[in-house]
């Protein structure tokens, strides 16, 4: 209710090549997380396409579970840097 006395209205971004690149970076540090800090990778299905030789343990479940947390911490990412006004 408080807020709605205010006005207030958080500032958020309209896409550009900047915020995607944020985006794919963030996917990337992501991978490169889940790559060395997951306990048992290759568990579950493997990848229906090829991939290179460094991913050989690297599934859908591994796949899914980076690329989430690798959204997650770009979405942060993006908003921290936007109301800050780097972006």
């Amino acid at each position: 209710m408080l807020l709605a006395a205010l006005d207030v209205v958080p500032s958020t971004s309209a896409w550009s090549p900047s915020i995607g690149l944020v985006m794919i970076i963030c996917n990337l540090v992501a991978v490169a997380i889940g790559y060395y800090g997951i306990k048992n990778p290759g568990v579950g299905p493997d990848l229906p396409a090829g991939k290179p030789a460094m991913f050989k343990n690297f599934g859908v479940a591994e796949l899914l579970a980076t690329a989430s947390f690798g959204h997650i911490l770009g979405a942060g990412v993006i908003l921290g840097l936007s109301s800050s006004g780097a972006l």
